[in-house]
């Protein structure tokens, strides 16, 4: 079967929603395809590892409601080949998309631990949830891999379920490389307080999984029986149809400031576009909420010629207990770190440094600070470290 759209776009996740929406406000008589590999239309997928676990929303309130854009839904299905010189792409089911302009958002796809089965999930995605959901019961012990953003929020949150929960990662810490050597101190602690086992230093090597549970072989010789096992180790760009179409590709699709590819007619947003950013003056690769979002929406109207430069700085926010923050820029704990506590470890900001600039912010437990930030981040320089403490005020 073949198709044809003014507006063709590979990709189900929240930058494919926020380009169709932007799409059809820009141009309401535009025909608007969407091809998905996931079979329920695009959804919220912060909630994966934060709001849904405590009940403040359930996995029906996570719809983005891109149906309502008039967009046609190509669900369950895999985009393989794209021929730029054509404009035509086709899916793992036959049919095929002819386009006139093409947004490529097909997100990053999750690292994998070695051995697979029911209970090892490699989390990501709605159905990755409900699959854990199902083994994340009162009392069961759950491992969970890796200690960065989804980690960390994921161990949280299954002890908020009633889990025994055991994490394991490579870092000397929580957030290893993220926050100043002191804060990671705190943060294990907490965690510990709260009943979460910590083995720090070590990997998972291999493991084999049963009807009943998983074993886990970890680096430094342990085995680690456990009801299921969770990973959250990063992700890694799904730049596969790009490479195949012979678009410019390193670490993610290469875009320009208008978020288009070194094709013409093809744009690319999300997790797997590389970007430049002026404030940071750096090109990077941004694998949140807020970016998805953002560079999803200047796409679309980029695509229907209404788009400027994109320039939004890198944010995101995490839940850990009670505790909260929300971060922008570059949290790179390589970089000089100014710590500005009123509460120390409890309320205050951190600033990173890098070359007389401020390049990141951390505003742990402090809000309605994020623009403030985003201004510092803006300027010039040079600042003297010793003029941040007090700049950005702990209480909004």
């Amino acid at each position: 079967m073949e198709h044809a759209y003014d507006y063709l776009i590979i990709g189900g996740g929240m930058a494919g929603d926020a380009a169709a929406k932007a799409i059809r406000a820009a141009d309401a008589s535009a025909s608007i395809g969407l091809v998905s590999a996931e079979t329920s239309p695009p959804y919220e997928r912060p909630p994966l590892s934060k709001a849904l676990w405590k009940g403040d929303k359930s996995l029906e309130s996570i719809d983005l409601g891109t149906a309502a854009t008039g967009a046609q839904l190509h669900l369950g299905r895999r985009v393989q080949t794209l021929d730029p010189a054509t404009r035509r792409a086709s899916d793992d089911q036959g049919d095929e998309y002819r386009y006139g302009r093409l947004l490529l958002a097909t997100g990053a796809a999750p690292r994998q631990l070695p051995f697979a089965g029911d209970r090892v999930i490699d989390f990501r995605t709605a159905d990755d949830y409900r699959r854990l959901r199902r083994h994340a019961v009162a009392g069961a012990h759950i491992a969970v891999v890796g200690g960065g953003f989804i980690g960390s929020e994921l161990a949280a949150s299954l002890c908020g379920a009633g889990c025994k929960v055991t994490m394991i990662f490579p870092g000397a810490s929580i957030g290893s490389g993220r926050y100043p050597p002191t804060l990671a101190t705190f943060l294990d602690d907490y965690y510990r307080v709260r009943g979460v086992q910590l083995l720090s230093g070590v990997k998972v090597v291999d493991g084999s999984a049963g009807e009943d549970g998983v074993e886990l072989g970890l680096s430094d010789g342990r085995r680690l029986r456990a009801d299921a096992v969770v990973a959250g180790l990063g992700v890694t760009p799904d730049i596969a149809l790009a490479t195949q179409a012979g678009l410019t590709v390193e670490d993610g699709v290469v875009v320009d400031a208008q978020l288009r590819t070194s094709d013409p007619h093809i744009w690319a947003a999300g997790d797997m576009a590389n970007f430049f950013n002026p404030s940071l003056g750096r090109r990077l690769r941004v694998e949140h909420e807020n970016a998805a979002v953002d560079m999803g929406a200047h796409a679309g109207r980029a695509m229907a010629g209404a788009g400027g430069d994109y320039a939004t700085l890198p944010y995101f926010y995490s839940d850990l207990f009670d505790l909260g923050y929300e971060a922008v820029g570059l949290l790179d704990a390589r970089l000089q770190q100014v710590e500005d506590w009123s509460e120390p470890h409890r309320k205050g900001v951190v600033y990173y440094l890098d070359g007389g600039r401020v390049r990141g912010v951390l505003l742990w437990n402090v809000w309605g600070q994020v623009d403030a930030a985003r201004e510092l981040i803006a300027q010039a320089g040079p600042v003297d470290a010793d003029s941040l403490h007090g700049c950005i005020p702990h209480d909004g």
